[in-house]
């Protein structure tokens, strides 16, 4: 009986030793939920609180500095490890940023930072960011399609006044990659390179003031995402590097982006089929291939895109200047688009609507296509580069574009002395609310008599 009382009285101490109330952000760490990113071989440093920070105040907030979780910075040590300790530990205390201190680079491989996580989180980025160098430097097991992912993040800012480096240099030069191999020959092979940044079911995000370049591959990417909003973002890589778009948008809604500039060797802004509310406004784009609305229905697949705005913005010394593009045999729609307001600064194609993409020059052709609807070009001006047409509408016969609406249109040779070439229109309905420069006199009038009525292929 004396052994029982006692074995009792112990327990009793213990589990109320136990379920203690832990006080204070500080010691988190008894409580600590290790995410499914990483686990941590020892129990991770405290947090220190910083009642300011750059000399604005942030009273409340909990900064995870990665150097304090072992983050070396000199741009060859692998610090992957200390930044999914730093985050994991910021994930999950509310009102918590992740510094990322300046005057150092820190190398990173390809990682996985995963939600949900509590609320009031921010990046802030002020040193520098790099992959490894290059794809023999990459990791045989690990994915090359992707660098930084987040996962089903919420309400999270990230910030800063340093600079992402993809160091894409190698990657652009793969003899998989067009004109990169002997002889500007395009090699099969190995050819998977990484997006710097995506976005994965992320929600209410916020991006500003980050510095971006030389990506192997995108260097934003959104996919399935919601309540986006991006502002003062500075994106760069070399006119002649592969797909190195921008800012890719897929399945995502609910998106600004505002006051950026962007210099690569794809398109500024790509958006791809689920995409719908979409305000880009203020952007300066090139060298680039300009802002592009796909390309959509690729492998006869169904797309949607809606409502997208691109307004006050210039572009200059790019492939393109707006385009929509679609490839033959696709469905879905593209509708209610509006281009406002855009200087084009020798730009070789400043309007493209371009229902016949296509990668090479044996693309079979197809019936079915993505309908183009209500698509509003109001006050573009500047000049383009007389190789080709300013202005081309190529349609689909059997899905014609309609409701095609220009006003206040002028585009001039950007070298004196050049005949304005006509613009190219085929299938092609719609109006000029005024003389545009030069006339768009190819429009049809009205709407085609007969269009598909499969309700199964419209959005």
């Amino acid at each position: 009986m004396l052994i029982n009382f006692v074995l009792a009285h112990i327990f009793n101490f213990f589990l109320c030793f136990l379920f203690l109330p832990i006080h204070g952000r500080l010691h988190y760490t008894s409580s600590l939920v290790v995410s499914q990113i990483s686990v941590p071989p020892s129990p991770a440093p405290a947090a220190a609180v910083s009642p300011t920070y750059n000399g604005s105040s942030a009273l409340g907030t909990t900064v995870f500095n990665v150097r304090t979780f072992g983050a070396v910075g000199n741009g060859v040590t692998d610090d992957t490890e200390a930044f999914k300790m730093a985050w994991d530990s910021a994930c999950q205390t509310e009102n918590s940023e992740v510094l990322v201190p300046k005057s150092r680079s820190y190398m990173l491989q390809s990682t996985i930072f995963t939600g949900p996580c509590k609320s009031g989180l921010k990046l802030q980025i002020d040193g520098t960011l790099v992959p490894p160098d290059g794809p023999d430097s990459w990791p045989k097991k690990i994915s090359k399609r992707q660098w930084l992912v987040f996962y089903r993040i919420n309400g999270m800012s990230m910030q800063g006044d340093g600079v992402i480096d993809g160091r894409g240099e190698k990657w652009w030069n793969l003899p998989c990659k067009p004109h990169k191999g002997p002889h500007g020959t395009t090699l099969p092979g190995p050819c998977d390179s990484p997006a710097a940044i995506t976005f994965f079911m992320c929600s209410n995000l916020k991006l500003k003031g980050l510095r971006i370049k030389n990506s192997p591959q995108f260097h934003f990417k959104f996919d399935n995402c919601q309540n986006v909003y991006v502002e003062s973002l500075t994106i760069k890589s070399p006119a002649l590097s592969p797909n190195t778009d921008g800012i890719h948008i897929q399945n995502t809604n609910n998106m600004k982006i505002y006051n950026s500039l962007v210099s690569n060797g794809d398109d500024c802004v790509s958006i791809g089929t689920g995409s719908y509310n979409i305000d880009i406004r203020n952007i300066t784009c090139g060298p680039s291939h300009g802002i592009s609305i796909g390309s959509l229905g690729d492998g006869n697949s169904r797309a949607c895109v809606s409502n997208i705005t691109v307004k006050d913005s210039i572009i200059k010394h790019s492939d393109n200047g707006v385009r929509i593009k679609t490839w033959q045999g696709g469905s879905g729609s593209v509708s209610s688009i509006t281009f406002n307001n855009i200087h084009m600064d020798t730009v070789r194609n400043p309007i493209v609507l371009d229902q016949y993409y296509c990668l090479t020059k044996h693309c079979p052709n197809q019936t079915s296509a993505v309908h183009i609807s209500n698509i509003l070009y109001t006050n573009i001006r500047g000049t383009y580069d007389v190789r080709s047409p300013p202005m081309h509408f190529a349609c689909s016969d059997s899905m014609p574009c309609t409701n095609l609406t220009l006003s206040e249109v002028e585009l001039l040779p950007a070298t004196k002395g050049h005949l304005v070439p006509i613009p190219l229109c085929w299938s092609a309905y719609g109006t000029m609310q005024t003389i545009t420069v030069p006339p768009v006199l190819c429009l049809l009038e009205g709407i085609p008599e007969l269009m598909p009525q499969n309700d199964s292929d419209r959005c």
